[in-house]
Parts: structure tokens; sequence; C-alpha cells
């Protein structure tokens, strides 16, 4: 495996290898890359750039599995970092189509969850240099969303909560139709997109301010139903998206501009609204209302432990 230790990919020696041996050459070469690009010298880098970018671009279209794409995106990230990053829209770019195309075969779907990768990454990494084209990745990656699988679907809420990272305030046009989106996955029927997008919530709260004020209780409610038939990831995930909320709702971190009649959250009212999911869980209030006078709850433990772990002390939630 000494051959693959090279900026470049020795295309030679991986070109005699077996399948199964090539897939390991290339993401040992992936993982020296990773290490290597901090410590080369910038001019180094920008010389063999256009060269590493096919490379990498080759692997991308290879159908690369979990750990090579998750490398993947990272050394191409590294590759705009210390060379030139004015092409890195060149690359979004051709992410953006091998998303678009509509192809649901299977031997297409590493490459499509790659694709989703890479662009997670991109943004993170490159953030407010890449906001000329944010827009359109995240309809595009929305729009996938639709028709996606369960995998797709989690890659691509992990994918958008690393383009809020990168973004920050700058994606403020596009929170509302992540929340949408991000509303859907949290009761998705998979464990996995659940875990994705009470992480891409929690991102996204950060500069959504509705998320805490006038979306509290929606919110609430939406988490207690995500309870629902939940594992214990989901619960931790959940947990800690409900208690950053409230705690923001309690002490907000940005002033924000008061409607007319409103007020305050009081640690009561949050207190309160822990207690009627406690009670009702994500039910109506008629449903609810009904099974408490019959002696019967329909509320699960997965809800009641969830909302327990709320206010548990490795959350946000002062007490």
């Amino acid at each position: 495996m000494e051959q693959a230790h090279s900026l470049l990919l020795n295309e030679e020696a991986c070109n005699q290898l077996r399948e199964h041996q090539r897939a390991e050459f290339v993401f040992e070469w992936l993982r020296f890359l990773k290490k290597l690009l901090p410590a080369t010298d910038r001019a180094d880098v920008k010389q063999n750039q256009k060269r590493l970018v096919e490379q990498l671009t080759a692997v991308l279209t290879s159908s690369p599995g979990p750990p090579t794409r998750l490398l993947l995106a990272q050394c191409l990230a590294l590759v705009y970092r210390v060379g030139d990053s004015l092409t890195s829209s060149l690359t979004v770019d051709r992410c953006n189509d091998i998303i678009r195309i509509k192809d649901d075969s299977p031997s297409f779907l590493p490459t499509r969850l790659a694709a989703v990768a890479c662009l997670g990454v991109l943004y993170e990494q490159l953030g407010r240099l890449l906001i000329n084209s944010f827009k359109e990745t995240v309809a595009n990656l929305l729009k996938a969303m639709k028709s996606a699988e369960s995998q797709g679907r989690c890659e691509i809420m992990l994918c958008i909560e690393r383009i809020l990272k990168g973004l920050g305030v700058s994606a403020v046009s596009c929170h509302r139709d992540i929340y949408k989106a991000a509303r859907m996955c949290l009761t998705d029927r998979s464990m996995a997109v659940r875990c994705a997008a009470a992480k891409c919530l929690l991102e996204l709260q950060r500069e959504a301010v509705f998320l805490w004020s006038t979306e509290l209780e929606n919110v609430a409610t939406l988490c207690f139903r995500a309870f629902e038939g939940s594992n214990y990831d989901v619960r931790v995930g959940i947990s800690k998206l409900l208690g950053t909320l409230l705690a923001s709702a309690l002490e907000p971190r940005q002033a924000i501009a008061p409607r007319p009649g409103s007020k305050r959250n009081s640690l009561e009212e949050v207190m309160e609204l822990l207690s009627s999911g406690f009670l009702r869980g994500g039910a109506g209030f008629l449903r609810a209302s009904g099974d408490m006078l019959k002696g019967t709850s329909s509320v699960s433990r997965d809800v009641r432990v969830g909302i327990t772990q709320v206010a548990h002390p490795p959350t946000v939630l002062p007490l």
C-alpha cells in the first residue's frame, strides 16, 4: 500500500489490482491524502490541483462506499481550502448534476450519496465562498428528497445540516423550506432519518428564531410524535433538540422583535408544555382527554422516557 502514499493517485498501480483491491487502494490513498494536504505547500497543491480534482471526481462517479465517500468529501474540501477555491463552484455544479440524474437503480445510489456527502462538506468547509449557488443546491436537495429512499433522506438531512453550519445566517432565505422538509423527516419510519432530522433542526435553530418563538408549540408537539416508537439514539437527539429550543425560549440568545400582545415564555409555561406532552403525547387534546377519562393512556413509554430526557442534566434546559 506504500504506492498509495502520494499526492496524486498512482493510477498505473491501481489499474493492475483486482476490483476489490482497487477499492482498498483508493481508500488508502484518500486516507493518506487527508493527512498530506494540510501539510503540503500551497504552491504544490495548486500545481497539481486540476489533475487531483479530476481523480477525486473519478472516485466520486465510481460508486464509492460509505467510508470512502466521507473521506472523498473531506479531501475535496481540503483541496479547495489549501489550493485555489475559485473552481470549487464547478465541483458543486457537478455534484448537483449527479443528484438530478433520474436513475433509481441500486448501482447508481452510491454515486448519488457520494455527491450529497461532497456537497455537505464543501459548504461546511468553504462556507460563504459558495453563497451564490446555495439556493440552487438546497432546492435541488429538497426536491431529490421527495423521491429518495431512507438512506438518501438521511444523507440529505446531514448534508443540509452541514450547509447550515457553513453558511450561518447567510442561509436565512431557505430556513422555512428546510424546516418544512425536516418536519416530515422527524417522524420518518427510519430511525436514522429521524436522528439526521433532529441534527438538522438543531443546527437550524441557531439562526432560525421562529423555531423557538412562534413555532415552539408546533415543534414541541412534533417532537412528542417523533418519540413514538423511537430508539435510544432518536430519543437522545430529539430530547437535545427540544431542550435547546425550550432553553432558547426562556433565555433568547438574540433579540427578537416582540409581536403585539406577546410575552416572553416563563419557566412555568415551558414545564407545562412538557407536562402536557407527558400526559397526552403528540395526540390531539380531545383524543387524549377521552383516554384519560376512561382511565387509559395512549401515551407510549418511549414518549415519556424521551420527555424525561429533555429535562435531564445532559440537556440544556435550565431547572
